[in-house]
């Protein structure tokens, strides 16, 4: 009776799978750890620029509207 479950492997392509994402997911936590702070001065800088476009737009529609 317990010889099936000695012999029985095939949840183990499964739980290599799960090892496999985990270790992936992981890796991916780390890296968006060490690059947190780059990440937010890259976004900061573009919502600057953005900013600062909008801004040069509406003041050439009012320089152009005196």
């Amino acid at each position: 009776m317990f010889e099936i479950f000695l012999y029985d492997e095939d949840a183990q392509g499964g739980a290599e799978m799960i090892l496999l994402f985990g270790g992936i997911i992981v890796v991916v936590l780390i890296a968006i750890f060490f690059y947190k702070n780059y990440l937010n001065d890259f976004t900061s800088e573009i919502k600057s620029n953005e900013v600062n476009r909008f801004n040069n737009k509406v003041n050439e529609i009012i320089n152009y509207l005196n």
